[in-house]
């Protein structure tokens, strides 16, 4: 039985799901059958390597090749052909989870399909929060990571349905209103997430790990020290920073997160989609507070770290898409964020700025404050309300939410409108009259002295906590109707430009000594 992680070291009935041969086109292909059963096994016998091996590889090629369009078998054949007698068995359960997750990403879920799946999420938390003792199952990283993404997101899915009121039927809108248990409710979706975090004490497990102290069962608890409730447990602080910031609550979104490193080796990097995920949401709602150094610099990290290894997602192509998607919302703010608090790019940060969003960029250099709603909407997420009603006529406005967040980021814009041009004629200058500044600015000289107390107010709010403290270029001070202006240029740093010239270097030789060496066949002159 047993099975080394590649296909030839596989018996025989096992292969078949990979190779896509099916010998049976009834209801359920024999490839597929052999999958379930060897699926079942490994998660009875807890082998979490061959459980996380047929995770992602075997059940990703199995939905392309045979249910590319339809959902996979129903719960209750599978149960038969598993011979698992317990329908409420953690395979049973794992395996609709697979099932209704199937359906949300290749088909469009009925009402009903929302109510089971949320049912089904029920059911798989309680089994790890009501157990009197730690559960004995282990589960890959990336699948517990799965499931909470996968929670939130069908909870943002539900709640975005329901918002179109107009396109209910009167039979959904009849099952919505007799919808006894609130299935999908705001406050049971957290109260889940926050139950997940505290059963395994995950933020003492962090400060303690800030101070360099070993994990013990007194920081930890007896379900701390099991991996799978750890790693549930920091998940869902991911998943609380997504919900919140849908919500649009940036501070408390934030807080979640308040003992998280932001580093390659900390336990976010265990699972790269995290990783991408929570620098997304938490740069985005650093943004909205207006702590654009905080963005900065995790959108250079981050955007540096997925150009490191974009062969890696584009090889899965489950992943490519949406890892594609998240490059683009970040340059977008990125953009956005470098526009109000000047600070130095990394050269392939900013090739990659140049490249998708130049044309924008150069738009707001010429005044054109129209482009930032552009780039807003092209970076942001899907925002949520709390509270959802049958009424089409909208609280919030004909955009809903997203109008809302909007108006709040055209405030900041309008206060940041005249700083640019500002910052522009300070430069010019070691000194300079407020009077004269005035005229410059067409503006009476009160005005003047507000736009530079804005001037200096956006400034150290903007470099939040940041470690790079060139937040702006330019730094004054105002003696009675005099400004003085203290030059603090950023030093251009050379290094990266070599460095980026001769790894282009590096692959052009590559290129040409693999021309040279390629021999030449010569033609057959018979």
């Amino acid at each position: 039985m047993a099975w080394q992680g590649n296909v030839a070291a596989m018996p025989a009935q096992m292969q078949m799901y990979y190779t896509g041969t099916a010998t049976d086109q009834g209801e359920v292909a024999e490839p597929v059958v052999n999958f379930l059963k060897w699926f079942y096994h490994f998660i009875e016998k807890n082998e979490i390597y061959h459980v996380e091996n047929m995770y992602e590889d075997g059940y990703y090629k199995i939905s392309d090749f045979y249910f590319k369009d339809k959902p996979w078998p129903a719960p209750d054949v599978v149960q038969g052909i598993v011979e698992e007698k317990d329908e409420g068995s953690i395979f049973m359960i794992l395996y609709r989870e697979l099932y209704y997750r199937h359906i949300y990403a290749r088909l469009k879920p009925t009402l009903e399909h929302r109510f089971d799946s949320y049912a089904n999420y029920c059911e798989l938390f309680s089994y790890l929060l009501s157990a009197e003792e730690p559960v004995k199952i282990e589960l890959p990283n990336k699948w517990l990571w799965d499931i909470i993404e996968e929670f939130v997101y069908q909870f943002q899915n539900f709640q975005q349905f329901k918002s179109k009121a107009g396109k209910i039927n009167e039979e959904e809108k009849s099952m919505l209103r007799d919808d006894e248990d609130n299935v999908w409710k705001v406050t049971a979706v957290l109260n889940i997430l926050l139950q997940l975090t505290e059963k395994c004490n995950i933020n003492q497990q962090l400060i303690a790990m800030e101070r360099g102290e070993p994990i013990t069962e007194d920081i930890a608890g007896e379900f701390g020290m099991k991996p799978i409730y750890t790693m549930t447990g920091f998940f869902s602080l991911v998943g609380l920073l997504r919900l919140y910031c849908l919500l649009g609550d940036y501070h408390m979104a934030l807080s979640c997160i308040e003992h998280v490193q932001f580093k390659d080796k900390d336990m976010m990097a265990l699972v790269p989609a995290c990783q991408i995920t929570a620098n997304y949401y938490a740069g985005f709602a650093y943004l909205m507070i207006r702590k654009y150094g905080n963005t900065i610099q995790l959108y250079q990290h981050i955007l540096g770290y997925m150009q490191r290894t974009k062969q890696f997602f584009q090889n899965r192509s489950f992943q490519a898409d949406d890892i594609n998607k998240k490059n683009e919302q970040m340059l977008a703010l990125l953009a956005i964020a470098s526009t109000f608090c000047p600070l130095r790019l990394d050269e392939s940060v900013n090739i990659q700025i140049k490249e998708k969003q130049g044309d924008k960029v150069a738009r707001i250099q010429h005044g054109d404050m129209a482009v930032y709603d552009d780039l807003f909407f092209s970076g942001c997420p899907k925002f949520l309300s709390p509270v959802v009603s049958e009424n089409p006529t909208s609280p919030f406005g004909s955009s809903g939410p997203r109008g809302l967040q909007l108006q709040v980021f055209k405030a900041e814009v309008e206060q940041q409108r005249l700083i640019p041009t500002l910052r522009s004629f300070l430069k010019l200058y070691t000194s300079i009259p407020i009077s004269k500044l005035a005229k410059f600015l067409d503006m009476h000289e009160n005005e003047v002295r507000c736009c530079l107390m804005a001037f200096k107010h956006k400034k150290e709010v903007a470099k939040g906590d940041s470690t790079d403290q060139t937040t702006m270029d330019i730094d004054f001070y105002v003696d009675k109707d005099m400004v003085h202006i203290s030059d603090t240029k950023i030093a251009r740093h050379y290094g990266d430009y070599y460095v980026q010239q001769v790894l282009k270097l590096k692959d052009s030789n590559k290129l040409i000594l693999g021309a040279a060496l390629t021999p030449v066949v010569p033609a057959n002159n018979a």
